[in-house]
């Protein structure tokens, strides 16, 4: 059975729900978590960020992903699980999920079904399909 489950969460409710849903998981079957968000990489041009406020930007977005991994911290702890938290920086949220999971040894990847960009595929999320077609490791869909 699984022994180390990795589950993307972008901040969205849908994500809790499947961090949630990946500690039960794991609490079942004895595996660990981790958690993993991505923080958007934002475009540069030349020697510097091309828009003017890439500071703030950058900023808000690492400190959201650090409350986001630490409620899910939390959670894995209320459930009695071990977990990890990792924070990348990339600029295509699928490659990130799909590596973290090899260079951790994840043998499951647990994500939700759609994420902040919305519905644009309109069963499943963007990244999310992106991840179902590329990744070698299964890929649990919550919804």
């Amino acid at each position: 059975m699984y022994r180390h489950i990795l589950v993307p969460t972008d901040g969205t409710s849908l994500s809790a729900s499947a961090v949630k849903e990946a500690v039960s998981l794991a609490k079942t079957v004895g595996a660990m978590v981790t958690v993993l968000t991505v923080v958007h990489r934002l475009p540069t041009l030349g020697l510097g960020p091309s828009y003017p406020y890439a500071d703030e930007f950058s900023r808000r977005a690492h400190a959201d992903a650090e409350r986001r991994l630490t409620e899910a911290e939390q959670e894995a702890k209320r459930g009695g699980v071990p977990c990890e938290v990792v924070k990348v920086e990339d600029r295509q949220p699928y490659e990130a999920i799909i590596e973290t999971a090899g260079a951790r040894g994840c043998d499951l990847i647990v994500m939700a079904s759609h994420g902040r960009r919305g519905l644009s595929a309109l069963v499943i999320g963007s990244e999310t399909m992106k991840v179902l077609t590329h990744s070698k490791v299964p890929v649990l869909i919550y919804r």
